[in-house]
């Protein structure tokens, strides 16, 4: 393709060359090269001949010329077309980069911070879901917010993913399995029962489950949730990934085999007719609730499991030991080392947490108004936390050395990553309830600011601080611990 200046100079040298040469051929003409004058020699007077001439010369040029350019024009057009209708891709790359280069940073705060009840809402047939986690693919995230969230735990590598399951009474999570992430769950409303079948030798174990307790599903292990009772069932859930979740739903697998092969394994009377009789829903059944279910069940069983096997999979969390703070109250559903302190449930639950790689520390938190769980950090976890009532103030000092605080509300999900230093503090008039996980399998390891003033040598702070060696006697020894203080 060339440019209107390039042809014009091509245009220019033609016209040099070409005028010359119709000079030459005039002259030859006017003495015979091409034959005699009088069977070459025009009707106007021979005076005008050469003139004539290199008009028509010039004229020629002209359109050769012009057809050159149009010529151009087209086929820079042609290809102007075909990378805007071949790759659109590209196009929405550049775009996408246009873009965000022109759009204002986003407030550093979402790198812990996820709105998560604002968030997108899948509404399926049984119920509701909604996520604070990684997305691989950009586009796929409904604001720079999230992405910011999102993108920040998947580096940091946390190893936790967050989400809300609200079913209607009736619906059921449906039997599935997750690749890459064992699941916990705390239940903040509702009644439901859990069924769940483990590796060899295949015990399956089915149990009930009321507010306040927790659920522990492995990876790999296929479980169903169904909601019974007259309320919605709203479950806090954390998985053990910070990648995108990789799920498979029992349905979803079996239409995906071929029917003569579903046929040969299950052996069902009727054979491969009875397979066909099975109509795949067009609706996602994630969370199903049938319109018709009172026509499909006639009578539904749930058996509750003997208590050893319960409680590999079940904590009563409510009902725990109550750890009591001048400023709140915390309890665990956790992994410990010393089990003769542990009630029965307490030692299966834990050792069960042990034994699975990647599990989580669940914990609930009741911070009362004006208290403070004081600024702290942890060695050997990442934290995540979801507000169930109240609203608080949150403050994170990065790796990066950047403070940030921010408010949080019901409904919000927090991140703190290993090895930060936060606090968290209650700012309503109400008590602030939270539900956190932390990354860890194992005892947490945990080290607050009171300690770690009151561990270091006075002279080492007089040093570090630049303030007389006998200031620091004022900051007291406490007899009650203060992980969650009052003023």
């Amino acid at each position: 393709m060339f440019s209107v200046t390039t042809l014009y100079y091509i245009y220019r040298d033609f016209k040099r060359r070409f005028w010359h040469l119709g000079s030459k051929k005039v002259s030859a003409m006017e003495h015979g090269v091409y034959g005699s004058a009088e069977d070459n020699a025009p009707l106007l007077p021979k005076s005008q001949t050469g003139d004539q001439q290199r008009r028509g010369q010039s004229s020629s040029l002209m359109k050769i010329f012009f057809v050159c350019l149009l010529a151009s024009v087209i086929t820079t057009a042609v290809a102007v077309l075909v990378v805007v209708f071949a790759s659109p891709n590209r196009s929405q790359t550049v775009d996408s980069k246009v873009l965000t280069s022109t759009l204002p940073p986003v407030d550093v705060k979402y790198k812990y911070l996820n709105h998560m009840d604002k968030s997108k809402l899948f509404k399926l047939e049984g119920g509701n879901v909604q996520w604070a986690r990684y997305r691989s693919n950009p586009d796929h995230y409904d604001s720079r917010e999230e992405q910011e969230f999102g993108d920040s735990i998947n580096s940091q590598q946390a190893q936790v993913t967050g989400s809300t399951l609200l079913m209607k009474p009736n619906g059921c999570r449906v039997p599935h399995w997750h690749f890459n992430a064992n699941e916990h769950g705390y239940l903040v409303k509702g009644s439901a029962w859990i069924g769940i079948l483990d590796s060899a030798p295949f015990v399956v174990t089915s149990y009930n489950v009321t507010a306040g307790q927790v659920i522990f599903l492995p990876r790999s292990t296929l479980h169903w949730l169904k909601c019974v009772g007259n309320e919605d069932c709203l479950f806090v859930l954390f998985f053990t990934t910070h990648e995108e979740l990789i799920t498979m739903e029992v349905d979803n697998v079996f239409y995906s085999t071929p029917q003569d092969i579903a046929a040969r394994s299950l052996k069902p009377k009727g054979g491969i007719d009875f397979i066909k009789s099975f109509k795949k829903p067009s609706k996602e059944q994630g969370v199903n609730l049938p319109p018709n279910l009172a026509e499909l069940v006639r009578k539904a069983n749930y058996v509750q499991s003997v208590d050893s096997n319960v409680w590999r999979y079940f904590y009563d969390l409510k009902a725990s030991k109550q750890y009591k703070y001048p400023g709140g109250v915390m309890q665990w559903a956790r992994y410990s080392k010393k089990t003769q302190s542990l009630s029965v449930n307490e030692q299966i639950f834990s050792q069960s947490l042990h034994d699975h790689e990647d599990t989580l520390t669940i914990a609930t938190m009741q911070i009362v108004s004006n208290g403070m769980r004081q600024p702290h950090y942890h060695f050997n976890a990442n934290e995540m936390g979801y507000v169930v009532r109240g609203c608080g103030k949150v403050g994170v000092i990065s790796k990066s050395k950047i403070v940030t605080n921010f408010d949080i509300n019901i409904g919000d999900v927090f991140f703190f990553p290993h090895g930060a230093q936060h606090y968290i503090k209650s700012t309503c008039d109400e008590d602030l309830f939270l539900v956190i996980a932390y990354s860890t399998g194992n005892e947490l390891q945990t080290l607050d600011m009171d300690i770690y003033f009151q561990s270091t040598a006075d002279f080492i702070l007089a040093q570090l601080f630049r303030k007389h060696q006998d200031e620091f006697q004022k900051i007291p020894t406490f007899k009650v611990p203060q992980d969650i203080n009052l003023p």
